[in-house]
């Protein structure tokens, strides 16, 4: 539930673009980049919806214990969901001119949208030669990194209020969002009685 309520914020306004791009009325700021060229943009929203509401669901253990098969079907709807995020987002990057926040944003949703891919790919991968442990780790990142947008509404209005509008401080307060993202899901990661056996093993083989 946490997870979902995480995503209301930005799944809301992606739905309100959504609906401004099909001929409603204008209820966001307008944004030139996108409405020369929405189509990134749709697919990117769309994507990000799937991917955020139904891989909140994966994380639930009852949910996996007792519907095997659904987590298998909807994990691989996740994969095909957040490649599509991350390359939607890396598009968007390099072809949309005069985005908020600088260089130093760019350079950083570069490296945000090729980290999640990279993620996903190697989540994938782990799940084929049945290793859980790393299957989950990997998938926890990438999710962590895709639902930043809900964090980013409060580092973004904190940053605002605290610093102004520039493109240095939007581009590190919407940095922040990831940061705080990632580091939660390390710390999910690193909790967990699968990572602390293997570690304890591992330590164990080196003595």
């Amino acid at each position: 539930m946490a997870l979902i309520v995480l995503t209301l914020i930005p799944v809301i306004a992606g739905s309100v673009r959504l609906l401004e791009l099909a001929g409603g009325p204008q209820l966001l700021p307008s944004n030139p980049r996108v409405d020369a060229s929405p189509a990134p943009v749709v697919v990117h929203i769309v994507a990000a919806v799937v991917y955020a509401f139904l891989g909140a669901f994966q994380f639930s253990s009852r949910l996996r214990r007792r519907r095997p098969a659904w987590h298998r079907r909807s994990g691989r709807v996740l994969v095909g969901a957040g490649l599509l995020v991350a390359g939607s987002g890396i598009w968007m990057t390099l072809f949309y001119p005069n985005a908020p926040g600088g260089d130093l944003l760019w350079g950083v949703r570069l490296v945000v949208g090729s980290a999640m891919g990279a993620a996903i790919v190697l989540g994938f991968a782990a799940i084929r030669r049945r290793d859980i442990a790393a299957h989950r780790a990997w998938m926890i990142r990438a999710y962590a990194l895709a639902v930043a947008a809900g964090t980013q509404v409060f580092t973004g209005s904190v940053g605002e209020g605290l610093f102004g509008t520039s493109d240095l401080t939007t581009a590190i307060s919407i940095s922040m969002g990831w940061v705080i993202n990632a580091a939660v899901a390390e710390w999910a990661i690193r909790r967990a009685p699968t990572f602390t056996a293997r570690r304890r093993r591992a330590w164990a083989a080196r003595a």
